[in-house]
């Protein structure tokens, strides 16, 4: 009586006092600790009562394997399989042969679970049942479907819980017809009315299999509700993305006056986090605490911190985290993921070693976010300190997404040829694994590697899904290979994956984009079942860069009219079609559109292709207000001004700007000078080209470029500085003939022969091939009458075949 109204203390006090105590009650008591999860207690009753010289019956044996399979200590239930066999007990009796079966499924032997079975002489339907509840826990569907149809053969007729755990394995794996030949049966016998269980099953099979109107119709039509079922239907619209119906049946479930359970909780909780609504969620929170629950549930207490970090708020979720009674991996895990989910990866990292702190071991879980983390932020040396872990505890032998969360953080680490070790050293291979390595090739520009590694992965028998294309696609663009690129675009048509995937279709335009096949693209978007802004802008992206720039414009006008909104690399690409076309008309245009989003603000990019199109359309005045509008402002931004102004002849005014940059707090860069001595050289500036070259290199550290030594020799050259243009090239790192032909030009200019001699030379010495330089050089000759040198360069020219 005692043990079994749960107290085990007395139960237990009161069997000590018996001098001499007998099976059944060592037996109640075994029992009672089984049914009551006190598996430790019930094992140790057992060993005590043998040491006793006592020998268990079949109902001792029955309720200690029960404590076996929930330890999942396979080792001691196959001793006393092996005790139960030498005396002959299996064979004779259903609820001990259904207690094996139980224990070995429940260890995840089911081979085993399945062998004892079949030796038996005699099966019932609770053995049967618990072997295909065994496979249904493991995962295995198929297996434990099949094991049904046996039993079904064997002449044994589904019981209420047959059909409850067939049902879960049709939910699991979306089996909705096989389901619906279920419901039918079920419909037969008339079971729906009486019992609770099955008719939650139901509408979990068809939550799941994504019938949820066929679900809620079946809560509606249950002579009884409870929780439960409302659960079910609950987590049924949240999976489906359908919050806010979801918290509508809470409120009915509610208004039935029946009271939510902790899984009722969670499910309202995933959906308040998925639409982020923080209101609903902190009166469920509050809910949550009148009544106390949080003491006794660490799962519902990760739901809250899920439900928080979900809506951003991450603080809070934290706090509330640090505040929980007790947590677990799991509750770990989660707030883990949730960091690296809002690109908080040092957080992550950080919480990583507080769990450790905790005494908590990571598992699997744990394990493949750090390494996402690690890959994210690019820390190799965590990443290696986590796979070596990993090692140690033997994980990577069973667990194929763990190895290929190791392949991507070496990866994204851009540690390749270790990423690409690690995965031949793999017991075995699947796609996931395959799509890391070829991702990060992808990602660094390895492309060749990429077509490798699909080609290898073909020759293993794995299939490419989504995420191989997408990275196969723009290996095949960056290396032009649009006939590899079209039989991608072959194999994804057979397998009909741009149906639903607006991403691998944008990644199909640009390929062809990248190819310069231009007609092929656009045909491709106007054949996409889906389009999005992305496959829009590879399109307007590449119109612009060939310079159809009309086209850019259809393109941008269609794409409006499909109700698509442009991002920002939309709006900087047709930018650059505007400026172009000299169109500052439809600028403006564009202008406007970007300024009612509020965009400038946030985006400088987008803010220098506004001044750069002002610019380029001779609008400098707007060109300049923009600017001054903008409330961030870079050194981008300050060179596409000053460049203009120069480009434009507005020299007075680059150098205003070069003024006004500096004061802002700006530095400037390689661009800026290069522009700054430009408009000295259209001005003639001598002494503050020459300033600002020095200041180049002593005051902004900036190394010259060929541009800037152009630069300079042609200012010099021009203004008769022939000696200074010398000592300049003579600086130089390394020269070109292009520098040199700048300074043979000025020597024709000035009708310098000697310097022209020396350029002469070192142009020759650099490419004899080079027309320009004899040609140069014959016209300095012949400018000051000498006829006999001028030929001989000529006849030099024709020698080398200097015709470039």
């Amino acid at each position: 009586m005692y043990a079994k109204c749960g107290d085990f203390q007395r139960a237990k006090d009161l069997l000590d006092k018996y001098k001499s105590k007998d099976v059944f009650s060592w037996t109640a008591l075994i029992s009672a600790y089984a049914r009551h999860g006190h598996n430790e207690e019930a094992l140790v009753c057992f060993e005590r009562m043998k040491h006793e010289g006592l020998f268990p019956d079949a109902v001792t044996y029955a309720c200690t394997l029960r404590a076996c399979g929930n330890m999942r200590m396979i080792d001691l239930g196959e001793q006393i399989h092996d005790e139960i066999t030498r005396q002959g007990l299996v064979g004779n009796d259903a609820v001990l042969a259904t207690a094996l079966v139980d224990m070995y499924a429940k260890c995840g032997a089911l081979t085993k679970a399945e062998h004892v079975l079949d030796g038996l002489p005699s099966r019932g339907l609770t053995t049967w049942n618990a072997l295909i509840k065994g496979y249904a826990e493991q995962g295995q569907g198929a297996k434990a479907l099949d094991a049904f149809e046996r039993m079904r053969c064997e002449g044994f007729s589904p019981s209420e819980a047959t059909f409850t755990i067939v049902l879960k394995v049709c939910a699991a794996m979306k089996a909705m017809k096989r389901g619906q030949q279920i419901h039918q049966e079920v419909i037969k016998h008339g079971w729906i009315t009486r019992d609770v269980m099955l008719g939650t099953a139901l509408v979990d099979m068809y939550a799941k299999g994504g019938d949820i109107k066929k679900a809620h119709q079946l809560v509606v039509d249950l002579p009884t509700r409870d929780a439960i079922c409302w659960s079910a239907l609950i987590a049924g619209y949240t999976q489906q993305g359908q919050c806010e119906q979801a918290l509508t049946c809470f409120e009915e479930m509610q208004s039935e006056g029946l009271s939510p359970n902790a899984v009722t909780f969670t499910c309202v909780l995933n959906a308040c986090g998925y639409i982020g609504d923080v209101q609903k969620g902190e009166q469920i929170h509050d809910e949550i605490t009148r009544r106390g629950l949080l003491e006794e549930n660490i799962m519902l207490g990760t739901a809250i911190v899920d439900m928080y970090a979900n809506c951003g708020a991450l603080t809070k979720a934290r706090r509330l985290f640090d505040e929980l009674p007790s947590r677990n991996v799991v509750s770990w895990n989660s707030l883990i993921a949730k960091y690296i989910q809002h690109g908080e990866c040092e957080l992550a990292l950080n919480c990583f070693e507080q769990m450790q702190g905790e005494g908590l071991h990571p598992d699997a879980v744990t394990f493949m976010s750090i390494l996402k983390a690690c890959g994210t932020i690019g820390d190799i040396d965590k990443g290696e300190q986590i796979h070596d872990e990993i090692k140690r505890l033997s994980l990577l032998r069973h667990d194929l997404l763990l190895g290929s969360a190791v392949i991507d953080m070496y990866a994204k680490c851009g540690a390749l040829k270790r990423a690409r070790g690690l995965l031949e050293e793999l017991p075995c291979r699947d796609g996931v694994s395959w799509n890391s390595l070829i991702t990060g090739y992808a990602q660094f520009g390895h492309n060749e590697e990429v077509l490798n590694c699909y080609q290898q992965m073909q020759c293993e028998g794995l299939c490419a899904d989504k995420v191989t294309f997408i990275s196969i696609l723009k290996a095949c663009g960056n290396l032009n290979a649009v006939c590899h690129g079209e039989r991608i675009h072959d194999e994804i048509l057979r397998q009909d994956l741009l149906r639903h995937d607006s991403v691998l279709g944008s990644a199909l335009v640009d390929m062809y984009v990248k190819c310069g096949d231009l007609a092929k693209a656009e045909q491709v978007l106007n054949e996409l079942p889906v389009r999005n802004a992305v496959s829009w802008s590879s399109l307007i992206v590449g119109y612009t860069q060939y310079g159809l720039c009309e086209q850019a414009w259809h393109c941008y006008e269609r794409m409006q009219a499909e109700g698509l909104s442009p991002d920002a690399v939309t709006y900087t690409s047709i930018l650059k079609a505007c400026s172009s076309m000299g169109a500052v008309i439809k600028g403006e245009h564009i202008h406007n559109e970007v300024r009612k989003q509020g965009w400038l603000g946030n985006d400088i990019i987008l803010g220098t292709a506004l001044v750069d199109m002002y610019i380029k359309c001779g609008a400098l005045a707007k060109a300049q207000a923009l600017l001054e509008e903008l409330p961030h402002l870079d050194v981008v931004l300050w060179n596409t001004l000053i460049t203009g102004y120069v480009q434009q002849g507005e020299i007075e005014h680059a150098f205003n700007c070069f003024e006004q940059m500096q004061k802002g707090g700006f530095c400037p860069d390689a661009v800026t000078l290069s522009a700054v001595l430009s408009g000295c050289s259209h001005l003639g500036r001598v002494e503050d080209a020459y300033k600002h070259f020095i200041e180049m290199i002593t005051q902004y550290g900036i190394k010259p470029d060929l541009e800037h030594y152009t630069c300079m020799v042609d200012l010099l050259g021009r203004a008769g500085h022939l000696d200074k243009a010398v000592r300049v090239i003579q600086e130089m790192p390394s020269s070109d003939c292009s520098i040199l032909c700048a300074l043979l030009s000025a020597c024709r200019t000035w009708k310098d022969i000697n310097v022209g001699r020396w350029a002469f030379q070192q142009a020759v010495e650099i490419d004899r091939n080079d027309g320009a330089a004899y040609i140069l050089m014959a016209d300095i000759y012949a400018a000051v009458g000498l006829q006999e040198e001028a030929a001989t360069v000529e006849a030099m020219r024709r020698e080398n075949l200097a015709w470039k």
